[in-house]
């Protein structure tokens, strides 16, 4: 079974993603910041990480760096999930390591599209 973990400080969207990840049988674990994010991984690595841009204690960009730059064998494909939707922010997120990016609000048939796009779904 693969594993995503969810990154979102809203617990409604975390809700939201949970049941669509449930529903293409993930394992399931969430965090409400970058700070408990890295902890997560640091006990068990996901294969895949939904991961809002805006966060209190640690952004989404300053996560992915910090994931990215830790050299773990076996790093976990990302896609951002954020209101953010210029150029700027998502060169940035594609700068700093993420594999795909999805605008807010989406739905459940275009998460399952960007999980499909990066090879974990």
């Amino acid at each position: 079974m693969k594993t995503c973990l969810i990154v979102d400080d809203s617990r409604v969207v975390r809700r939201f993603l949970r049941s669509s990840l449930e529903a293409l049988e993930f394992d399931v674990r969430e965090a409400c910041n970058g700070r408990e994010a890295i902890a997560s991984c640091e006990e068990s690595m996901p294969d895949v990480i939904l991961l809002d841009w805006h966060m209190p204690v640690m952004s989404g960009i300053e996560f992915i760096k910090l994931l990215r730059q830790g050299g773990h064998a076996n790093q976990p494909k990302v896609v951002f999930c954020t209101t953010e939707n210029d150029v700027a922010h998502i060169r940035a997120a594609i700068d700093a390591g993420a594999d795909e990016y999805v605008m807010k609000p989406f739905d459940h048939d275009t998460l399952h599209l960007k999980l499909q796009l990066v090879g974990v779904a």
